[in-house]
C-alpha cells in the first residue's frame, strides 16, 4: 500500500513539474523575420531569443493565463496572453516598427532645408557667406539651387515660372514686408538681413505647407537662432563700410541681448570700378538691430527681434527718346521691422507658437528729365512731361499670429491656428511738380489652417492640412487643401509627392483695380526621388503648375499699368537637378544644380500666352569650394549659366489692344566668381580675436550679360539692360572676439 501510494506522489509531482514547450516565429509587419527579439513569460525567467530565421523555443513549468512579452529596439513592444497547459504552444508574434525622428521618413518634396536638426543640411549660413555670387545674400546664394532664375535686373527670387512676388518670405511664422531694398531701375537690390541671424531655411520652390499663405509659387522660412553659446562680439570692415556688433549671455545661460550697427558707403568701390550709371548720389546704407532671447521654465523661447534701416541713392541714365537728354532717379528709405515671438509647451503635451510682427516702409522718389549740363528739362510735350514727378510710398503692416500644436503617438501631430493680416498702403504721385494724385489702399487678411502628420510605418508618411482665408479688400474667401506623401525606399533614400492649392492677391501697383477682383490661383504637383546622407545629397524632382485667374492689367489716366480682370492664366513644368559631395575629394565641397523649365503665361498686359520675360528654359549653376590647411585658407568658385530669356515690347495698336511689336531672346547667362578666405588665427593657442580675410569677385571673366532690353515710346530705340559693371570686387576683414568662429568657415564641417 506504501508502494502505491509513493508511485501516486511521484507520478503528481512529475506532472507538476512537467516542461511544456513554447515555440514560434517573429516577423515585422512585412512578415520578414526578426533576429535577436527577446523573449519571456512576464514575472518568470522563463524565455529566449529569436535566430536568424525569426524562431524561438523554450520549455516552462508555468500554468494557466500567462504573458508572452517580446522586445527588440526598434520597435514596439509587445504582451500576447497564452494560455499554457499540456500541450506545447505555439505562437507566432507579428512586431511594429517604432516611428522614430532618426528612421522615418522626411516630407520634403518641393522643399530644400537646412537647419542644426537636419543632418546633410542644403545650404546652411556659412554656405550662404562662402559662395561668391551670392556676395553674403541670403536669396542670392540659393540662386544656386534647381528651380530658381538668374534675374539680374531686379530683386527677389523668381522661382519655376513664378514672378518674384509670388515667393514670399517668413520669419519665425511671420511675414516679411520689405525683404529686399527697395528698387532701383535695372538694378537688383539685396536682402536686408544677414544670414548668421537664421539657425533654419526652409527654402520651398512649391507645394509647402498650409501653415503659410499668399504665395503663389514658393516660400522662403527663416527659424531664427536661440541663445548664443558665450558672450561674444564682431567687427567687421571693408571697402563697402564698417559693422560691428556683440551678443551678450546671462551666466546663467537663460537669457540674453544683442545688437549691431552697419555702415555701408560704395564711394571707394565705385570710384575703382566703374559703373554704367552716372551715380550722382554714391548708395549710401545705415543699419542697425536689436534682440533678446528668453528660455522659459519649460523649455520654450521668447525671441524679440528689431531691426531699422536708412538709405539712399541717385543716378542718371540715358533717356531712350532722346539722344541729348538724361533721366536723372533717385531714392530716400527709411524701413523699420519688429518680431515678437512666443514658443513653448502648454502642458499634457500641448506646444503654442504665437507671435506679432509690425513693420513700416518709406520710399521718397524723384525722377526727372535732365539736359546735358544735369540740369531739370521741362517740356509741355507730355513724352517729357511725365518722366518729372515725385512718388511717396508710405506703407504700414502688421500680423498676429498663433499656432497650437500637439505631438501624438510616435510622430504623428496636428497643428492648428490662425492669423490676422493688416497693411495700409498709401501713395502720394505729383506730377509736373504740381499736380498730385492721392491713393490708400487697406487690406485685411483673416486665415485659419489646420494641418496633421501622420507616420503609418517609418517608411510611409503624410501630411494633410487645408487653409481658409477671407481678404477684405477682395470681400472673398477661399479654401487652400494641401497634401503631401513621402515613402522610403531605402536606407537613406525616398520618394514623395506634393499636391496643393494656393492663392495670393493682386500687387499693390495694379491696385486700386478697374473691377471687381478674385484671388489668383495656381495648383502645384510635385514629384520627387531625394537620397541624403551626412556626405552626399542627391535630388531629382519633376514639378506641374497650373496658374488661374492671374491678373490682366490695362493703362490708367496717368499711364500706369493697374489690375483690370482676372482673366489670365498660365503652366508651368520641368524637371530639376541637384547633386551635392562633400567626402570624394578630401576637403572639398561641392554641387550642381540643373533646371529645365517649360512655362508660358497670359497675364498683365500680354497679348496671349508666352513665355515670360523673367524665365530661362535651362538654368545651371556649379560651387566647388577648397580648403587647403597648409595655407590656412579656402577657395571658393561658382559658376552659374542661363539660357537666353525672351524680352518683348507690348504696345497698344490702332483698335486700343496689346500686341507684340518686337521680340526676341537675350544671349545666354554666364557668370564664373571666385572667393578666398585666409583664417590666420587656425592652430594658434589663445588668440584675443578670430579673424577672416575675404576677397571676392564676381564675374572673373567679365562676361558679357544682358538681363534684357528697353524701349523708346515709340519702340524705335531698344537699350539693353545689363550689370552696372563687368565685375564686382570686395576685399574685407572680419573679425570676432569670444567665440572662435573660423572652424565653422573652413569648410561647413567636411
Amino acid at each position: 500500500m506504501k508502494f502505491v501510494i509513493s508511485i501516486i506522489l511521484s507520478l503528481g509531482f512529475l506532472t507538476a513539474t512537467a516542461q511544456i514547450a513554447v515555440s514560434g516565429r517573429v516577423t515585422d509587419n512585412k512578415n520578414r523575420p526578426l533576429r535577436g527579439v527577446s523573449l519571456t513569460i512576464k514575472n518568470t525567467y522563463d524565455g529566449a531569443t529569436t535566430d536568424s530565421s525569426g524562431r524561438y523555443f523554450f520549455e516552462t513549468s508555468e500554468k494557466g493565463d500567462q504573458l508572452l512579452e517580446a522586445t527588440i529596439t526598434g520597435y514596439n513592444f509587445i504582451s500576447q496572453k497564452i494560455a499554457i497547459g499540456s500541450l506545447p504552444i505555439i505562437q507566432n508574434l507579428s512586431l511594429k516598427e517604432q516611428i522614430t525622428e532618426l528612421k522615418a521618413v522626411v516630407i520634403s518634396a518641393g522643399a530644400f532645408a537646412a537647419s542644426d536638426k537636419i543632418k546633410g543640411a542644403v545650404l546652411s549660413d556659412i554656405d550662404i557667406v562662402t559662395t561668391p555670387s551670392a556676395n553674403g545674400d541670403i536669396t542670392s546664394a540659393f540662386k544656386s539651387l534647381p528651380g530658381t532664375q538668374q534675374v539680374g535686373e531686379s530683386e527677389g527670387l523668381f522661382v519655376r515660372g513664378g514672378t518674384a512676388t509670388e515667393t514670399k518670405i517668413f520669419m519665425d511664422g511671420n511675414l516679411v514686408n520689405n525683404f529686399f531694398y527697395s528698387s532701383t531701375p535695372g538694378i537688383a537690390t539685396r536682402g536686408r538681413f544677414n544670414p548668421f541671424l537664421f539657425k533654419g531655411t526652409i527654402f520651398s520652390t512649391g507645394g509647402y505647407s498650409a501653415l503659410y499663405g499668399q504665395a503663389l509659387s514658393s516660400a522662403l522660412i527663416l527659424e531664427s537662432k536661440d541663445l548664443p553659446e558665450k558672450t561674444e562680439a564682431d567687427l567687421s570692415v571693408s571697402v563697402v563700410g564698417v559693422g560691428g556688433g556683440i551678443q551678450h549671455l546671462a551666466k546663467d545661460k537663460k537669457s540674453s541681448w544683442g545688437v549691431s550697427v552697419n555702415y555701408t558707403n560704395l564711394w571707394l568701390a565705385f570710384n575703382v570700378i566703374k559703373q554704367k550709371q552716372d551715380f550722382f548720389q554714391l548708395p549710401l546704407y545705415n543699419q542697425g538691430d536689436a534682440n533678446f532671447r528668453i528660455k522659459t521654465k519649460n523649455g520654450g523661447f521668447v525671441k524679440y527681434y528689431g531691426y531699422i534701416s536708412s538709405n539712399t541713392t541717385g543716378f542718371r541714365t540715358g533717356d531712350l527718346d532722346s539722344l541729348a537728354l538724361k533721366d536723372a532717379f533717385s531714392i530716400k528709405n527709411v524701413n523699420t521691422y519688429q518680431n515678437l515671438n512666443w514658443k513653448d509647451g502648454i502642458g499634457n503635451g500641448w506646444k503654442i507658437n504665437t507671435g506679432i510682427s509690425f513693420s513700416t516702409n518709406r520710399d521718397d522718389i524723384t525722377n526727372e528729365t535732365q539736359d546735358a549740363a544735369n540740369q531739370k528739362f521741362t517740356s509741355t510735350n507730355p513724352l517729357y512731361a511725365f518722366k518729372n514727378f515725385s512718388l511717396i510710398n508710405q506703407d504700414k503692416y502688421a500680423q498676429i499670429r498663433a499656432v497650437v500644436e500637439k505631438k501624438l503617438i510616435g510622430l504623428n501631430a496636428v497643428r492648428f491656428g490662425a492669423e490676422y493680416f493688416y497693411s495700409n498702403e498709401k501713395t502720394t504721385y505729383t506730377l509736373f511738380d504740381s499736380i498730385k494724385i492721392n491713393q490708400q489702399v487697406n487690406d485685411n487678411i483673416v486665415a485659419a489652417f489646420a494641418e496633421t502628420d501622420i507616420y503609418l510605418t517609418n517608411n510611409l508618411a503624410a501630411k494633410i492640412g487645408t487653409r481658409f482665408e477671407h481678404s477684405k479688400i477682395i470681400n472673398k474667401f477661399n479654401v487652400a487643401p494641401r497634401i503631401s506623401l513621402a515613402y522610403k525606399t531605402g536606407v537613406k533614400s525616398q520618394a514623395s509627392f506634393a499636391y496643393g492649392i494656393f492663392y495670393q492677391n493682386p500687387e499693390r501697383k495694379y491696385l486700386p483695380g478697374l473691377a471687381s477682383l478674385d484671388y489668383s490661383r495656381a495648383s502645384h504637383y510635385i514629384l520627387q526621388y531625394a537620397k541624403q546622407t551626412r556626405d552626399y545629397t542627391l535630388r531629382v524632382e519633376m514639378f506641374y503648375k497650373k496658374y488661374a485667374n492671374l491678373y490682366k492689367t490695362d493703362s490708367s489716366l496717368i499711364g500706369q499699368e493697374v489690375a483690370a480682370n482676372n482673366n489670365g492664366y498660365g503652366d508651368a513644368k520641368g524637371i530639376e537637378f541637384f547633386w551635392r559631395d562633400k567626402k570624394t575629394i578630401k576637403n572639398v565641397d561641392y554641387w550642381f544644380s540643373y533646371s529645365y523649365l517649360n512655362t508660358k503665361r497670359n497675364f498683365l498686359n500680354y497679348p496671349t500666352a508666352i513665355q515670360p520675360s523673367f524665365a530661362a528654359t535651362h538654368t545651371a549653376s556649379f560651387v566647388f569650394k577648397r580648403f587647403v590647411t597648409s595655407i590656412k585658407t579656402q577657395f571658393n568658385v561658382s559658376y552659374n549659366f542661363a539660357t537666353g530669356r525672351p524680352y518683348y515690347r507690348i504696345a497698344k495698336n490702332a483698335q486700343d489692344k496689346y500686341v507684340i511689336t518686337d521680340a526676341g531672346k537675350t544671349i545666354d547667362y554666364n557668370s564664373m566668381s571666385f572667393s578666398v578666405n585666409y583664417l590666420p588665427n587656425i592652430g594658434k593657442k589663445n588668440p584675443k580675436a578670430f579673424a577672416v580675410w575675404v576677397l571676392g569677385v564676381t564675374n572673373v571673366l567679365a562676361q558679357n550679360q544682358v538681363y534684357t532690353y528697353n524701349y523708346s515710346s515709340d519702340g524705335s530705340r531698344k537699350e539693353a539692360v545689363t550689370p552696372p559693371s563687368k565685375r564686382f570686387v570686395f576685399i574685407g576683414c572680419f573679425l570676432s572676439f569670444g567665440t572662435d568662429r573660423t572652424q565653422d568657415a573652413i569648410n561647413n564641417n567636411l
